[in-house]
């Protein structure tokens, strides 16, 4: 049979009287004779995963009374909706999954945001956006609030640095400070020419 995982001889006594050292030294393992039975020495492997074990060897555990196999279903490969997949793909911890769904999240929010459809996803930078809009409109029109007064007061004593807080909202101070060319729409209703 295929070995389902590995196996190691304990050190200590084995209660094997000393004419059986032969397998003991067919694999290879340090004994030493004590009060008429063999000892192990030092601990060793006897028996690698995914390998055959071999008659010595199982012939060695069974004396031992070592029995460290188990009967089970050992999944090899997945099949899934026409696709087949490793076994590995079932080797997830915690960590991945989570950082599979804020990868997932981010992209949803990315979607959400530039289509202009919100989302729970989106939400949050929507909000955060109209805030900003919300900060530069205070900052052009000098009309304060307390939570854009807070945001201003930082940005002015912040260090003067070429792309700092500062320089950002004086950008978007001209922006709005631009005039908006008055546009003739003509008369839309129809003016006095029939309900005069």
């Amino acid at each position: 049979m295929m070995a389902p995982k590995n196996v190691f001889v304990p050190v200590g006594p084995t209660g094997l009287d000393p004419k059986q050292t032969s397998f003991f030294q067919t694999l290879e393992i340090q004994t030493k004779i004590v009060k008429g039975q063999i000892d192990i020495v030092k601990e060793k492997q006897v028996v690698f995963m995914d390998t055959k074990v071999d008659s010595t060897q199982a012939t060695l555990l069974d004396k031992l009374k070592i029995y460290p196999f188990e009967y089970k279903m050992k999944i090899t490969k997945i099949l899934q909706d026409g696709n087949i997949f490793d076994a590995a793909v079932l080797d997830l911890n915690e960590a991945a999954i989570l950082a599979r769904f804020q990868k997932a999240i981010g992209v949803q929010a990315k979607l959400s945001l530039g289509a202009g459809v919100p989302t729970t996803c989106s939400a949050p930078h929507s909000l955060l956006n109209g805030f900003k809009n919300l900060v530069a409109v205070s900052a052009a029109s000098g009309f304060e609030f307390p939570q854009a007064a807070k945001v201003l007061a930082a940005a002015a004593s912040a260090p003067a640095s070429g792309a700092g807080p500062a320089k950002a909202a004086a950008v978007v101070a001209e922006v709005v400070e631009e005039k908006v060319e008055e546009v003739d729409m003509g008369d839309l209703f129809g003016g006095d020419d029939e309900y005069s």
